[in-house]
């Protein structure tokens, strides 16, 4: 008596089955992060205890990594949505777009939260063009490319004139001063380190400083309490290093993408810097000073895949410290 075909056997259905369900999954998982996942915007809510006496609470939305390419309607319309929560302060942590096309949809888009007070630093996709990359070399030690991108550059001087146009403070290796209610902030901040292009600006404020420089201690000489912000777009442990000796309350960065891909109960597979995977996104405490990085709105357009990771922007209630 012949046997069947293995193809018709139990055991060749069998593996049919299990075949086809695998292919069936990892199709299903290629849809949902290419195409479902990167449209789920959400604000996540946080607070944190960092101000000193005698402030009242600052309410910051922090905004990066928007990577916005032409035709993105939903992450248009999410942008203009954050205006409706009315920040007392914008904190932008850099890669803004994907093209020289979408810088003048990206100022449209964020045209009413120019209108609040704000602050921006650079990250490398607000000066070069988004391009293809081998997508294994995140996974190395070193991930940055030698000699920097070759992708075409952008014209970044359109971005930070209309930025600055609107009175957000340019904090590329630089310093600079909001007055806010109830309480005066101090920033600093650095150029794009992923690039190298972080100089860290002097404690005097001299060089390309904006505004007035920090004065020592929490208050100033007129009495109003202070907070010290250190503002970066890649989270390089070298910059946090030098942000908290230089007195800094709360840092924030961006660049990691809440590391884009993660999986359940392992997190983030990589971060792009020398930050460890599981700081990719959220609070993480450095030397007793919270760092807040954002898991950012976007991504290389090449590469916009997100799994259980969802875009996002993060609205920070700033609290008096704890007795």
């Amino acid at each position: 008596m012949t046997g069947l075909p293995l193809s018709r056997s139990p055991l060749g259905i069998a593996a049919t089955a299990v075949g086809a369900a695998g292919f069936a999954v990892a199709a299903g998982a290629h849809v949902w992060a290419r195409h479902i996942e990167p449209n789920l915007f959400e604000v996540r809510e946080l607070s944190l205890p960092v101000l000193p006496t005698g402030a009242g609470r600052l309410r910051v939305l922090h905004i990066s990594d928007i990577h916005l390419a032409v035709g993105q309607e939903r992450k248009i319309e999410f942008l203009r949505y954050l205006a409706t929560m009315k920040p007392d302060l914008v904190v932008n942590t850099g890669d803004n777009v994907s093209s020289a096309a979408a810088i003048p949809v990206l100022l449209d888009a964020l045209g009413p939260l120019l209108e609040r007070p704000g602050v921006f630093v650079n990250g490398s996709n607000d000066k070069y063009a988004a391009g293809k990359r081998n997508v294994f070399r995140y996974f190395l030690p070193d991930p940055r490319e030698e000699g920097g991108p070759k992708d075409p550059p952008l014209p970044t001087e359109q971005m930070t004139d209309a930025f600055t146009a609107a009175g957000w403070l340019e904090l590329n290796n630089a310093r600079g001063t909001l007055q806010m209610s109830g309480c005066d902030v101090d920033f600093v901040g650095v150029d794009d380190p992923h690039l190298d292009h972080d100089e860290f600006p002097a404690p005097d404020g001299r060089g390309d400083s904006v505004g007035q420089p920090s004065p020592a201690g929490d208050v100033a000489a007129q009495g109003r309490p202070r907070l010290r912000v250190g503002v970066m777009h890649a989270p390089y442990q070298r910059v946090i290093r030098e942000m908290v000796e230089d007195g800094s309350d709360v840092l924030f960065a961006g660049h990691t993408h809440g590391g884009q891909l993660a999986l359940p109960w392992f997190g983030a597979l990589v971060t792009n810097c020398d930050l460890h995977r599981s700081q990719a996104k959220g609070v993480s405490m450095h030397h007793g000073v919270p760092l807040h990085v954002s898991g950012g709105l976007g991504a290389n357009p090449f590469y916009n895949m997100r799994m259980f990771n969802r875009p996002e922007a993060t609205l920070l209630t700033l609290k008096q410290r704890r007795a």
